[in-house]
């Protein structure tokens, strides 16, 4: 697979977040299957892959305020993000 980029267009800010899906996870586990665990989000889309990297970021544990996905941690950041696979 040829590495997707991510990125801030036209120099708009764009919070990219990035967090491990646990069902999926398990579910590879339970099936024996190797779907894509990690989600990277922008309010444009969401990709799932298997591995991703990027520069600049901060992990927040937030089991208060949990995204919409029901993620209590996850990585935010504004910087370019490049999805491997």
């Amino acid at each position: 697979m040829t590495p997707i980029i991510v990125s801030n267009h036209g120099g708009e800010i764009m919070k990219t977040i990035i967090h491990v899906n646990q069902h999926i996870i398990k579910a590879n586990a339970k099936n024996g299957t190797n779907n894509p665990p990690l989600t990277v989000k922008t309010y444009k889309k969401g990709i799932n892959c298997h591995e991703v990297a990027f520069i600049d970021g901060i992990v927040i544990h937030r089991p208060e305020k949990p995204l919409g996905c029901g993620a209590k941690v996850w990585i935010e950041t504004q910087e370019p993000v490049k999805i491997i696979r």
